[in-house]
């Protein structure tokens, strides 16, 4: 929690709101110094401030969800680990090759029920960030990751997979060791378990790294995160040869969550306070947990072939897009395979 305690740095368009506030904080130094009353001046300017933060807030764009969601003192897998689980109980190495810190896992308690949790996890330092290779997995992270998977299914515990991840790492080191791979092989794999799979995204939800732990009964998404074949900045290279066309990405690739859950490709969208997740993690723990909590419940009364059936029915379901046809009208159309305009 150490990170949350220090100053919160002002994104770019919070910058009016952090103008009012220091007016205010002005205001109340005034008042006590001279021994006046300005309490009409005061709560003037409070209202003024709660009206500019309803009107910054409940009109976000996606690009200014991304800015938040990278926002340095958003609360990480582990930091909401810590907030909405005991008995967390780290497991380490894919018996193959080493251990990714990238990609974390192990049994934890989520009040009362146990459950195995696999998580992407950045680092806040530059020291730390580098040994978590900025969020960024190995395929050693995804074989780790399916080894805990399979591990709970043989021990009938639900796996909780928290998102939060840029990409899997696209270096050479990691494609010698066959990541596409890795990455293809836990979407199979986790199809066929037996158990509750709950996705959280928590953050960044980027292209396969994201999904290699994102094949769920129930994928949930925090209000200002993301979920995308790709970043804004590679849209934008790519697209335009510019990443300074990113905002223009973010909106066209429809990412974020109002978006995400109007197309179906998530099932609930977990409420983030007023500003994101970084303004106050106990209040964004909370409603995650509650969230996990109500779907381990619901899913957990349903038999392995019930599971494993709707997450193939759920994931295949994926692709409806509207074709505008030549009248200027629009056509309806269902792709059959999934992976050919679903986030992947």
């Amino acid at each position: 929690m150490s990170a949350q305690k220090n100053r919160l740095l002002p994104l770019e368009f919070e910058k009016p709101i952090v103008e009012l506030e220091n007016m205010l904080t002005d205001l109340h130094k005034r008042a006590s110094d001279n021994d006046i009353d300005l309490s009409a001046d005061i709560s003037s300017l409070q209202g003024r401030i709660a009206e500019e933060r309803s009107r910054i807030y409940s009109s976000l764009t996606p690009w200014q969800r991304v800015q938040i969601v990278r926002h340095t003192n958003r609360p990480f897998s582990l930091d909401f680990l810590k907030l909405i689980a005991s008995d967390y109980t780290e497991l380490s190495g894919d018996r193959l090759h080493a251990n990714d810190k990238a990609l974390i896992g192990g049994f934890a308690t989520i009040d009362g029920r146990r459950v195995m949790v696999v998580a992407h996890q950045k680092g806040r330092d530059t020291k730390e960030k580098l040994m978590r290779n900025f969020g960024c997995p190995n395929p050693e992270g995804y074989r780790k990751a399916l080894r805990l998977m399979r591990l709970a299914s043989k021990f009938n515990l639900p796996v909780v997979a928290l998102i939060d991840t840029p990409g899997a790492f696209p270096g050479v080191a990691s494609e010698e060791r066959h990541v596409a791979e890795a990455i293809a092989v836990n979407i199979r794999e986790m199809f066929g378990l037996e158990v509750p799979v709950i996705a959280a995204i928590l953050g960044e939800g980027g292209s396969g790294g994201a999904l290699g732990i994102g094949v769920a009964d129930r994928v949930l998404i925090m209000e200002n995160a993301y979920y995308s074949v790709i970043s804004p900045e590679g849209c934008a290279a790519i697209l335009w040869k510019d990443r300074a066309h990113a905002p223009r990405a973010a909106e066209a690739l429809k990412m974020t969550s109002p978006d995400l859950i109007k197309l179906g490709l998530v099932d609930e969208v977990i409420p983030e306070p007023a500003g994101g997740a970084h303004h106050d993690w106990v209040t964004s723990a909370e409603a995650l947990k509650a969230a996990l909590i109500r779907n381990l419940d619901e899913l957990g009364a349903l038999s392995p072939d019930a599971l494993m059936d709707g997450r193939y029915a759920k994931f295949r379901a994926y692709g409806r897009f509207q074709e505008l046809t030549g009248q200027g009208g629009a056509e309806t159309l269902d792709v059959p395979v999934a992976t050919e305009v679903a986030v992947v």
